[in-house]
């Protein structure tokens, strides 16, 4: 799949970047208003839902760099993102998690009678969304929730999924398939579904109960990771062992490049002024 970097419109939040990626810059109201505004257009979105392992992997990747700023919204969800922007940028930038996010979108969308659709996952965990979002907010309007095959759809699969979410006409489209398929499916059927589409990864796990979510203290300490690596050491410490390893050393470099670049330009202008 090739894909070409696209400018948004003047009228979105603005983009500050972060390594290669470029991460909106808002507070999480505006964020959610900015949602509901994308479902509004009437065109075809997707919103990512940035950490410090979807900024790795999109700095290692071209094309994935390129379908994380190509998408309308970008979320700074680790906190490491808005620690990065309030140092470096200046920025005072809060943490918008995609779990927070979640419950406040459904609240908002029953109230204005937006509908929803929940794509990815399994079976199990979409029927305690369902049955939680429902009892929490009665008048929502789930049109339908869909759990793929755990392998790659054939066209005709896709073409399919594409009709019948179509049919359904979903305001706001949730995802969730991990990081970065997720982002690929999204960035993939852009166009082609006519929804706000969110890439939320293990949020439908956590909003069904299937998964504990930490407690505050340890969420703002960015300290998810140590835990889910807890929970499934075999599966993720070599993820984590890179991703947060090369995070570390690139901001250290950046930081170094910062305290540099004065002096560098400060050398300069003197051996400009020396010859003249």
């Amino acid at each position: 799949m090739h894909t070409e970097y696209h400018e948004k419109p003047s009228n979105f939040p603005r983009k500050e970047k972060i390594l290669s990626s470029h991460i909106s810059v808002a507070t999480p109201q505006n964020f959610v208003r900015e949602i509901i505004r994308l479902t509004e257009t009437g065109n075809s979105s997707y919103v990512c839902f940035a950490n410090v392992h979807m900024l790795m992997e999109a700095y290692k990747n071209t094309e994935f760099n390129t379908i994380v700023n190509n998408a309308d919204l970008v979320a700074a969800d680790g906190r490491p993102l808005s620690i990065f922007l309030r140092v470096f940028k200046g920025i005072r930038q809060e943490r918008i998690c995609g779990m927070d996010i979640l419950p406040t979108l459904l609240c908002e969308a029953e109230r204005q009678g937006k509908s929803v659709f929940f794509y990815g996952s399994t079976l199990e965990v979409l029927n305690s969304m369902k049955e939680r979002a429902l009892l929490e907010f009665p008048r929502l309007r789930i049109v339908g929730y869909y759990s793929p095959p755990f392998r790659p759809l054939k066209p005709k699969e896709k073409q399919e999924i594409t009709r019948w979410i179509n049919s359904l006409n979903p305001d706001l489209l949730f995802v969730s398939l991990g990081c970065p398929k997720q982002e690929k499916w999204m960035a993939e059927f852009q166009g082609k579904i006519n929804s706000c589409m969110l890439g939320l990864g293990q949020a439908f796990s956590v909003y069904a109960g299937k998964e504990k979510r930490l407690p505050y203290w340890m969420r703002n300490l960015s300290l998810e990771w140590a835990y889910r690596l807890y929970l499934e050491p075999r599966r993720l410490w070599k993820r984590y062992l890179y991703s947060n390893t090369y995070f570390l050393l690139l901001v250290l470099k950046h930081a170094l490049n910062q305290l540099i670049s004065p002096v560098r330009n400060y050398t300069r202008t003197s051996n400009h002024t020396d010859v003249a």
